[in-house]
């Protein structure tokens, strides 16, 4: 089982399975999830919460990073992120590239648009291969 497909089976049990993850798509240049955002993933202000959108980030980016290296032990050694409009309950789409690959780190961008195709939020992390 190559490291994606093993990060998925172990999905439904980490994380990824409490935030409600769906995968769509995937391989070792671009990978897309969805969410289904409902009211325990909105703020007090009714908004996806910040925590939220970069988690799902994060998970999108990590997912790309082991289907690049085909390995699932990959970490976050850093992540920046941008919001750029509010996101509501619905549809959730994020989208992850690889930018650059070098020996044990990769350098990731994610973006999260709605079901209307707004641009929430932009995101680039740096992922590195690590020993078990």
């Amino acid at each position: 089982m190559d490291g994606l497909e093993s990060m998925l089976a172990k999905g439904k049990d980490t994380f990824w399975g409490f935030l409600g993850c769906e995968f769509i798509s995937g391989d070792g240049t671009e990978v897309k999830i969805a969410l289904d955002a409902k009211e325990h993933h909105l703020n007090s202000m009714g908004i996806v919460h910040g925590g939220v959108l970069t988690s799902l980030m994060d998970q999108t980016m990590g997912m790309v990073a082991t289907a690049a290296k085909n390995i699932d032990n990959v970490v976050t050694t850093n992540l920046n992120v941008h919001f750029l409009a509010p996101m509501k309950e619905g549809r959730l789409i994020v989208t992850a590239i690889v930018l650059h690959e070098a020996g044990r780190s990769l350098t990731l961008e994610a973006r999260i648009h709605d079901s209307e195709g707004i641009l929430g939020c932009i995101s680039t992390g740096t992922f590195r291969v690590v020993s078990r």
